[in-house]
């Protein structure tokens, strides 16, 4: 199997997690605390907005070959077993109709990044004024 085969089953995978990690964050029985940290990570993989830029060689890959299986990890520890089991069963069967874009998502992440863009450089410049 070719190196690009295999990035290609993982991101699949990846992008399936994440989609059950989503409908285990709507789910009544998880804890308050695993659906904060769900809404964050799902949150960070929709973003446009990466910590590393992706233009940066290298290194503007790691937060999305590292940031996200963590997140996922911590969250699916969170999880309770049956409520994750159940969520990652859905996600499998919707996953080959799921190719509908949420643009209120995107534009909710978009926002949120420019209010803390605004707000770092309202800090920075009372810092230094």
């Amino acid at each position: 199997m070719k190196v690009t085969e295999k990035w290609k089953q993982s991101a699949r995978k990846l992008k399936q997690e994440l989609h059950g990690i989503y409908l285990a964050r709507k789910d009544p029985r998880t804890p308050w605390y695993a659906k904060a940290l769900a809404a964050c990570v799902v949150g960070y993989a929709l973003s446009p907005i990466d910590l590393i830029p992706d233009p940066i060689p290298i290194l503007g890959y790691i937060d999305d070959f590292l940031l996200l299986p963590l997140g996922i990890a911590a969250v699916r520890k969170m999880i309770p077993p049956v409520v994750l089991a159940e969520c990652q069963l859905k996600a499998t069967e919707a996953s080959p109709q799921r190719k509908r874009k949420n643009w209120i998502a995107a534009i909710v992440i978009i926002a949120v990044w420019i209010f803390l863009a605004i707000f770092a450089v309202n800090l920075i410049k009372e810092y230094f004024s």
